[in-house]
């Protein structure tokens, strides 16, 4: 008999809204939660229905909290799946489990993946310094308080015009700043440009202001264009090496592929988050999937069909 019915790796709002559907429906569920969120520098979180401008934690805080009177749930902390291969016998999934390496071996019928991302900033001076502050990443979650004043827009990705036409919702003060790179095309230049949002390409020399509030952006050429905050472009990446001798398919992104439900095309392995869905990054979004996938999860164990 496994260890486990289910371990849900990572503790974010698609793992615990997981963990909390499948123990209310019985099922003997660990989760691991290596403590690191994404979202670490996120002074208050948007958008979530009768917790908006909560701030993170304290979201993760209510959810334990919530979760602790299941005991058919358990949490483990401050370590991480370092493994996870298929099981001997008697399970379908074995775990290794550990800070860096794996100490113990849990086993489980299933598992359900919600490690979400790791991002990686633009090399920009002191970037750090602002971001979850004044600078934020998802336009959704925070243009509202930034609503028509000076904005930012740093990145260098392919994607970044779309995302200025994105952001120009809220202000009609927007600026591009690519950092040096090709990021923005001559076409879509003059497109932002008709628009009223102008690229600078020189790279950014320095970033100014106080206790996390940007006031400048200065560049490279000297230049300082004066905003009060604004948006950076950040590169993402699922972390999925811990899968050893399981091989689900991922796309070109490096996003986990799974179908509607989360299933992936391993059985008895599922996916829920922004490690599989790439959109819209709200925790409520991502709370949704968990459950979502917590339901596949019940029905697919007892072999009855999900509803739709």
């Amino acid at each position: 008999m496994a260890d486990f019915d289910v371990i849900v790796v990572g503790g974010g709002p698609a793992g615990l809204s997981a963990a909390l559907n499948l123990g209310r429906s019985l099922v003997r569920v660990l989760v691991v939660d290596a403590d690191r969120p994404r979202n670490a520098a996120t002074l208050n979180s948007h958008g979530f229905l009768t917790r908006d401008g909560v701030p993170p934690q304290e979201l993760r805080k209510i959810a334990r909290e919530e979760l602790a009177a299941y005991p058919n749930v358990e949490i483990r902390s401050r370590v991480r799946v370092v493994s996870l291969a298929p099981a001997d016998h008697d399970a379908r999934f074995a775990a290794g489990i550990g800070r860096t390496a794996a100490t113990e071996t849990i086993t489980a019928d299933a598992v359900l993946l919600a490690t979400g991302l790791r991002e990686t900033l633009p090399d920009v001076p002191n970037l750090r310094g602002f971001y979850g502050m004044s600078l934020f990443s998802c336009a959704a979650c925070d243009a509202w308080e930034l609503r028509g004043r000076r904005m930012a827009l740093i990145g260098e990705t392919a994607d970044l015009a779309d995302r200025a036409r994105l952001i120009g919702r809220w202000t009609e003060h927007l600026t591009v700043f690519t950092n040096g790179s090709g990021a923005v095309g001559t076409a879509e230049e003059a497109e932002l440009a008709a628009s009223g949002i102008p690229v600078l390409r020189d790279p950014i020399a320095e970033l100014v202001g106080d206790r996390g509030r940007l006031e400048a952006i200065v560049l490279a050429d000297g230049a300082a264009v004066e905003v009060d905050g604004g948006f950076v472009r950040p590169e993402w990446h699922a972390e999925l090496s811990f899968l050893d001798g399981i091989a689900p398919s991922v796309d070109a992104h490096g996003h986990l592929v799974t179908d509607r439900s989360g299933r992936t095309d391993v059985p008895g392995l599922y996916a829920a988050g922004d490690t599989a869905a790439p959109g819209p990054q709200q925790l409520i979004v991502a709370a949704g999937t968990g459950a979502r996938a917590a339901a596949v999860i019940v029905h697919d164990t007892i072999g009855v069909a999900t509803a739709h």
